[in-house]
């Protein structure tokens, strides 16, 4: 994490030091949040719509923290805390990462996209470890205030760090590549996340291009070859950065040959490896993650038999097709941390593909933020399970019900319930999980699937 005299971080942020303070306090780290302090740190004051920061400024000096920033115009500063007074508490948190970055022997690696994002840095990371130290971006933090403090926690050593880029309106990727001005970028996918801000996948897919603009001169651009509007956004420009892309079709840089489903997780042989890779991941979606991966790290000397090796002890952030023992043997698979028409169709693909159980149920929730579509949305994943081998489909939330409703329209076989209070599903679950049994929890953060899963496990 950043290390430096009071004075040196006042230069990094075009700070003015309050008088008299002596310069050469030690600040090590940075933290916006009081209860994160262990002692030395620089606390970020920053403003919101309902608290104010610069209110607990006393409070963090108390409990340890080295120093704080203070915005210029909020009166009545402590005269006895070490300050360092900025015109934007936030915009100067910005700056010092950026000027921290700068001192660094680091390569940056960006990754955004509307899914895959955690997944694919996880495997990033994963992959890398193998002859590099790497640090990756800790639970969700990257944001505006997030992703400065995850380039402010890198060590002076790291060879790597994998950053995630994460963003509701157009400009947001912009400021955060730039601050991060990575190596490598990735881009995952363009989904229908954001639609509600953004109105439309164009501009879902100008927002997640904006992460080449901090691109470094002749670093790599990693994208979705199976896109049509990134390839539209690439023929618009005449970049000095490499470009690869990762895809299922075999117009794509780097593309899989084949691909099966185990019980364990997935295999599949690709045009860039001589042999199989075995994914211990539920899901084809996931090999297209591995792939983007895949191209980073053999493009940073990573060999075959390291990416086989990483591989094998893999584990992806929670909640990302995360596969849990389930009561009477049942299997469960928690893809509840979020959910777009996009990421519900690869998770549902792949329920269908499980053979080996005779009873296949999905739990869904509401898929949230998609805009004035989302009704439709809804209709279509309900006729998306229809033509699947799903045995049970219950639904949760007003949205959800749509595809519950929609499934009914069709008059399939499949068992239908929409449920208005998550311990229904659980009553009704307890009766019909067994060892021919797989259940998958699928919807968007703000449903909190995962409530149920304490009935549910052994």
């Amino acid at each position: 994490m950043i290390t430096r005299t009071i004075a040196q971080v006042a230069e990094m942020a075009n700070a003015q030091l309050s008088l008299p303070t002596n310069d050469s306090i030690l600040v090590k780290g940075v933290t916006i949040d009081t209860r994160k302090i262990q002692g030395n740190e620089l606390y970020v004051p920053l403003v919101g719509t309902n608290v104010d920061g610069h209110q607990f400024v006393r409070q963090a000096y108390e409990q340890g923290a080295a120093a704080s920033f203070w915005k210029k115009d909020v009166p009545n500063p402590p005269a006895d805390i070490p300050l360092l007074f900025v015109d934007d508490p936030l915009l100067a948190m910005q700056q010092l990462a950026t000027a921290y970055r700068n001192q660094l022997d680091v390569q940056i690696i960006g990754i955004t996209g509307s899914n895959g994002k955690t997944s694919t840095k996880d495997i990033v990371a994963q992959l890398l470890s193998a002859k590099y130290k790497v640090q990756k971006t800790l639970g969700n933090y990257n944001s505006q205030q997030g992703l400065p403090l995850m380039l402010l926690s890198i060590e002076e050593d790291t060879d790597i760090m994998v950053l995630e880029m994460g963003m509701s309106a157009l400009g947001q990727i912009s400021r955060l590549t730039q601050m991060a001005q990575p190596n490598v970028a990735i881009l995952t996918n363009i989904g229908e996340s954001h639609l509600e801000e953004l109105g439309s996948r164009e501009n879902i897919a100008t927002a997640k291009f904006e992460i080449t603009e901090g691109l470094s001169e002749h670093g790599l651009f990693v994208y979705d070859g199976d896109e049509p509007l990134l390839q539209a956004k690439l023929a618009e420009q005449t970049p000095s950065y490499k470009i690869k892309s990762f895809g299922m079709q075999k117009d794509a840089d780097v593309y899989p040959i084949s691909m099966n489903l185990v019980d364990n997780g997935t295999t599949f042989t690709c045009n860039l490896l001589e042999g199989a890779v075995h994914l211990p991941v539920l899901g084809l979606h996931q090999v297209k993650n591995t792939l983007a991966a895949i191209t980073v790290a053999t493009h940073l000397g990573v060999s075959e038999a390291e990416i086989n090796q990483q591989l094998a002890s893999l584990q992806l952030t929670g909640m990302r097709m995360e596969t849990i023992d389930g009561i009477h043997d049942a299997l469960i698979i928690n893809d509840a941390y979020n959910a777009s028409p996009t990421s519900m169709k690869a998770a549902i693909q792949l329920l269908d593909e499980l053979d080996t159980y005779e009873k296949k149920i999905v739990f869904v929730a509401d898929m949230l933020e998609l805009g004035k579509d989302e009704v439709d949305f809804h209709k279509q994943i309900g006729a998306y399970i229809a033509q699947t081998s799903i045995t049970h489909v219950f639904s949760y939330g007003n949205l959800a019900k749509h595809i519950t409703d929609h499934i009914d329209s069709l008059q399939t076989n499949q068992v239908t319930q929409h449920v208005l209070e998550k311990d229904q599903v659980i009553d009704k679950l307890l009766q019909i999980l067994d060892h021919n049994t797989v259940l998958l929890l699928k919807g968007s953060r703000g449903m909190k699937l995962e409530e149920v899963l304490p009935s549910l496990t052994k």
